[in-house]
């Protein structure tokens, strides 16, 4: 890569969090950025940050304003999609009783709710719905809750988020007289269940939408299941088919909460999903956002880290139904009590997390200790709640920039979450342990996998993961590098750069966050606030100052040199975004790394 757009003072090698700063442009990309300024009149910043992303002149326009008619694909495009829309149009014509089983995190949350909405638009009989309880249920459907739906009359089990692996349970189904249908998106074995399986990562499906959460399987195969309905005359003026495009709230909702990559269709489906959120047509989420404090129109970042974590406490550590039953409610003050309690539990987990957070960190410490060639960190104790290993997986992936594993037991058998480097494919890791007897079950997506073992293989478990992961891991090291799109004066961090780079996204998985380098930087004050975060504010030598924080920095490399700069001079790596309080929006600045100037 090539740092000619940087001042040569800013080639940095070693960070104080260890990183190489490097340019995202190659001198290909620098060419790439002039073109896009030169044939779009795009403003120079805004060009770099696209051209980064691989955006070329033909197709600048289409990426600042994606849309989904251009993206969107033919839902037959995926495997056994007509089948499945087919055998749904059945159940809605006929009047039958459907059970929909929902994974207990945000992607089943909404999936479930999509389906619970166009189910009650068209009229057909509220569907039976179930998400498992973490702690007594576990993930994925299971025979007791199987057997329950079918008492109750269910004819037609839709399973979302999940099942995909499931051949017991769904055996088990079909017994009880049940047809299955699997809307999901996780990785797939080679041998299916025996059920209607839509997903886009089995191995058969030739469709390109891998990339899909649940929650945006489930909205292709609504809308193929609405022009379904279409060519058999359901629709008629006194019953209209729904609006899809309302229900992109819950499709952008997940996709960002579920880490998928914000790339093509995904990226479109949350551009136009924040602007269905941003009318607050949606009960429980107009209520969520206000128990969650935002102000101002909803962006990604809000929905991965103010509104996904409070749907997923109920699963965490709460009722496992709470996400799914607000996405649904009409009622303003039903949907107010829920969200303010799915706030409480969110504050509970964070008590919860920090107190095992500290626990893990200090067993990391020793197993890296123990070993110079750790490719993957598992860690499991007895005393860990198992609704916050997920997140404490990431919490030591981002930490120790390795992949791991919390697993939380409960006699002879724990339940555990990873989460991966980007380029380590962890969830097909697991479900080869799986399949080597290693793990009773378990499986995922490249980022992140989920697991099921067995006390006495823990250690099997450990060995094969660090032998698998090796390779993979040591790769992702040697690509590792901080990389900026642009050096920045402290005096340019401003509203409107902000908002002439906003046009880039939404930002997340796959589509990064531009991060900028301000050079020369003395700080000038600092001091902890909340529990462990770092405010600081920067002066450079043209006098120009910039108010920042470091999030979550306090005893980290970054947060002590912050807090004991003395007068030194840093370059610092900052991420810009807004934030709105009491009406006025104001540009936060996040300090992400700092390299000492020698």
């Amino acid at each position: 890569m090539s740092d000619s757009m940087f001042p040569a003072f800013l080639g940095v090698e070693r960070s104080l969090l260890g990183r190489r700063w490097r340019g995202r442009l190659d001198a290909r990309g620098e060419a790439q950025a002039l073109a896009l300024t030169q044939a779009h009149g795009i403003d120079d910043f805004l060009a770099r940050v696209i051209a980064g992303r691989g955006v070329t002149v033909a197709d600048a326009a289409g990426y600042l304003d994606p849309k989904l008619r251009d993206l969107l694909p033919d839902p037959s495009s995926l495997r056994d999609m007509d089948a499945a829309t087919d055998r749904l149009a059945h159940a809605i014509e006929t009047g039958e009783r459907i059970a929909i089983f929902g994974d207990y995190d945000v992607d089943g949350a909404c999936s479930s709710a999509l389906l619970v909405d166009f189910w009650r638009a068209v009229g057909a009989p509220e569907p039976f719905l179930h998400i498992p309880d973490r702690i007594v249920e576990g993930y994925g459907p299971n025979i007791e809750a199987i057997r329950d739906l079918a008492a109750r009359g269910a004819t037609l089990l839709v399973t979302v988020d999940c099942g995909t692996t499931s051949h017991e349970a769904f055996a088990i189904a079909r017994g009880l007289g049940l047809d299955v249908i699997v809307l999901d998106h996780h990785q797939a074995p080679e041998v299916l269940p025996e059920a209607l399986i839509v997903n886009p990562n089995r191995l058969d499906d030739l469709s390109g939408q891998g990339a899909l959460c649940a929650a945006g399987v489930v909205f292709l195969a609504l809308v193929g299941l609405s022009r379904t309905l279409r060519a058999r005359g359901w629709w008629r003026d006194e019953r209209p088919a729904p609006d899809l495009l309302a229900a992109l709230d819950l499709v952008a909702l997940a996709t960002v909460a579920d880490v998928a990559p914000l790339a093509r269709l995904n990226r479109a489906l949350v551009a136009k999903g924040l602007l269905v959120m941003a009318a607050r047509s949606r009960p429980g989420l107009a209520a969520l956002m206000d128990a969650a404090r935002l102000d101002g129109p909803p962006r990604a970042s809000h929905l991965g880290f103010a509104l996904g974590p409070r749907i997923n406490a109920g699963g965490r550590i709460g009722d496992a139904g709470l996400g799914a039953r607000l996405l649904t409610l009409a009622d303003g003050a039903e949907a107010r009590r829920i969200a303010l309690e799915l706030d409480r539990l969110n504050s509970e987990r964070q008590i919860v997390e920090k107190a095992t957070l500290e626990q893990a960190i200090a067993e990391a410490e020793a197993q890296l200790a123990r070993s110079n060639r750790l490719s993957c960190l598992v860690l499991e104790s007895e005393d860990w709640h198992p609704g916050v290993v997920g997140l404490i997986a990431s919490r030591l992936k981002d930490r120790f920039n390795i992949p791991a594993f919390v697993i939380a037991f409960k006699g002879e058998y724990g339940s555990g979450s990873g989460r991966s480097l980007s380029g380590v494919d962890l969830g097909a890791a697991v479900r080869r342990a799986v399949d080597l007897g290693f793990a009773v079950k378990g499986g995922g997506h490249a980022m992140a996998a989920g697991v099921t073992l067995a006390r006495d293989r823990v250690g099997d478990f450990r060995e094969f993961l660090n032998e698998a992961l090796d390779a993979s891991v040591e790769a992702a090291r040697l690509d590792e590098a901080l990389i900026l799109d642009a050096a920045l004066a402290g005096r340019g961090v401003s509203l409107d750069l902000l908002r002439r780079v906003e046009r880039a996204g939404p930002f997340g998985q796959g589509n990064p966050e531009p991060l900028f380098a301000l050079p020369e930087q003395q700080i000038a004050f600092a001091q902890t606030v909340g529990a462990d975060h770092v405010r600081a504010r920067l002066r450079s030598r043209d006098g120009a100052t910039v108010d920042a924080i470091a999030f979550r920095a306090a005893n980290s490399p970054v947060g002590d040199a912050l807090l004991r700069s003395d007068g030194a001079q840093f370059h610092v790596a900052v991420k810009l975004s807004a934030n709105v309080f009491r009406g006025i929006e104001r540009v936060e600045t996040r300090i992400i790394d700092l390299a000492r100037i020698q």
